[in-house]
């Protein structure tokens, strides 16, 4: 009897299993002064990339003074913010504050609303009240058999709003694996 083991690429609790899974890039080391965060947050990085990007900023103080970011109060218990010492464009937008989900890095927006944004990005939304508003597209959903286990690869974009940030829109990707 086999049972699901689901590997959320994140950080916290989710990065253990992360070690097993996050293998440099060509047998090189990694190098996470390297990674290009907006291509993080916009899907267009590998699944490995942000893995071992992840697994490496959880690491804490030493990799937060690396990258010159400041961690800064997200008043949710989901989301670990941080504060950019320059800004990044991420959807056609800059933003010097981004935050961490257990599954990936979305960029903190103003001047836009969630349902605007998932507009243009080609979103259907799953939820859309006044009060919340939460979009996803899909970029890859994969299956692959490896040494007898079926890995589920799923990469996706996501568009929100939180309490916790109100008048903001969060917009990014989520990195999910699930290994059965």
């Amino acid at each position: 009897m086999h049972k699901n083991k689901n590997l959320k690429c994140g950080l916290g609790r989710y990065l253990v299993p992360l070690a097993l899974l996050a293998t440099p890039a060509d047998s090189q080391e990694f190098d996470p002064t390297s990674v290009d965060v907006t291509k993080l947050i916009e899907c267009k990085a590998s699944v490995s990339t942000y893995n071992n990007f992840a697994f490496w900023i959880s690491d804490g103080p030493v990799a937060l003074e690396t990258l010159g970011w400041k961690e800064a109060a997200s008043n949710n218990l989901f989301l670990k913010q941080y504060d950019l010492p320059e800004p990044v464009r991420a959807f056609g937008r800059q933003t010097r504050s981004i935050v961490f989900t257990a599954t990936g890095p979305m960029a903190v927006l103003d001047g836009i609303s969630a349902p605007d944004l998932a507009h243009e990005l080609g979103m259907v939304p799953t939820v859309s009240t006044p009060e919340k508003f939460l979009g996803e597209k899909i970029i890859v959903e994969s299956t692959e058999d490896a040494k007898g286990m079926k890995i589920e690869t799923r990469i996706a974009l996501n568009v929100s709003t939180v309490d916790s940030h109100p008048g903001k829109t969060l917009a990014g990707c989520s990195y999910v694996l699930n290994v059965k």
